[in-house]
């Protein structure tokens, strides 16, 4: 016989009150499926599912109506969900860690008698990941003609391309008619002048019909959704062809195989937890996987291309056109940072790693998917 718990211990342990979970069986968000031998509400293991899923849509600050919403949509099961929420809480993650790191910038200016503008003020409690880490995006992150060349051949002969998630238009083509979907206004602001049009949507709700373009492409931006699957679904269904530029953090030979994360950085181990792996992506969309070398000059500053030259990580235009540098946090980044100098200096960075001056393009788990 299948367990069920009581009201009042399902209350306890999601630390609401029998009140609560009384009102969510009075409005049909959450009915209990039994009842005692005493008459009193029993839970089963579906019921607590569904209910932790509504308890985690209403911290991240969904309303009651819109969390039904959620529960009840017939193409999302409890695995959809789990995604979601992990994407909702990252996000929420990422402009906490965002504000911390404003606010010790405020501490340190005012203890040295810096007064911060009334504009600073504001933008600080509004802020979001590419709100603080866009602005530097154009001093370090541009094309790179290699693997732009490879995104572009895996692009086949299409002529209309959807670029989601298209930042400032990095690697759009240029002989092709492109369509830009990017949900960040600060990114939209850096397109340059004669881009390509630019739709201010979010990958997992396309604005556009089944089939409307000969080809989607994403490039380095899926491990910023919020659910990768649905991103990456519904450019399989406005598109005829997918290319998605992205890396394989389900794979945990990677971060051995870059110094950075091995010994100075081994928190970004935590930012990729949970995330969908690069073959649930490939599987998703039906595609066949690549791996994409970094050449040691590359042009693009992401987070693994300056493999080969250690000294441009102290540079802090350099992680700010970084989201991992944001996301771990300022004392992890501070900690890398001194550590990574240390080594620099006494030249024990170069006595771990000095194999890598003889390579001229490193494989860090890099990936191309082509659907």
């Amino acid at each position: 016989m299948e367990e069920h718990l009581t009201v009042g211990r399902v209350a306890e342990l999601a630390g609401v009150s029998v009140r609560t979970l009384h009102h969510y069986d009075e409005i049909g968000l959450v009915q209990p499926s039994a009842r005692t031998t005493a008459g009193y509400r029993a839970y089963s293991a579906g019921d607590v599912e569904r209910l932790r899923e509504v308890l985690v849509y209403r911290r991240l600050g969904f309303g009651l109506r819109e969390v039904a919403d959620l529960v009840d949509d017939p193409g999302t099961d409890a695995v959809a969900h789990l995604h979601r929420q992990h994407g909702l809480l990252l996000e929420q993650r990422d402009s906490a860690a965002a504000m911390v790191t404003a606010i010790e910038t405020e501490l340190r200016e005012r203890a040295l008698g810096i007064r911060t503008t009334p504009e600073a003020q504001l933008k600080m409690v509004g802020a979001q990941l590419y709100e603080v880490i866009g602005s530097a995006y154009p001093a370090t992150r541009r094309t790179e003609p290699r693997i732009a060349a490879r995104i572009w051949e895996a692009l086949g002969d299409a002529q209309t391309v959807l670029n989601v998630g298209a930042g400032a238009g990095s690697y759009e083509p240029p002989d092709r008619d492109v369509t830009a979907v990017e949900p960040s206004a600060v990114m939209r602001a850096q397109r340059p002048a004669g881009a390509a049009r630019c739709v201010d949507a979010s990958a997992e709700s396309l604005p556009f019909e089944d089939q409307s373009f000969d080809a989607a492409m994403a490039v380095s931006t899926v491990h910023h959704w919020y659910d990768p699957i649905a991103g990456l679904r519904e450019m399989r269904r406005v598109a005829r062809r997918v290319v998605v530029f992205t890396h394989d953090a389900s794979d945990p030979g990677w971060r051995h195989r870059f110094w950075l994360t091995r010994d100075y950085l081994p928190e970004v181990a935590g930012l990729v937890a949970g995330r969908p792996s690069v073959d649930q992506l490939t599987h998703a969309i039906g595609a066949r996987m690549e791996p994409v070398l970094i050449p040691w000059d590359c042009a693009d500053g992401f987070f693994e291309a300056y493999w080969r030259r250690p000294e441009a990580y102290l540079d802090e235009h350099v992680r700010r056109a970084v989201s991992v540098w944001t996301r771990v946090g300022p004392d992890a980044e501070q900690r890398a940072v001194d550590s990574l100098r240390d080594d620099l200096s006494s030249g024990r960075w170069a006595e771990l790693n000095g194999e890598l001056v003889a390579l001229d393009a490193a494989e860090l788990g890099l990936r191309l998917l082509v659907a």
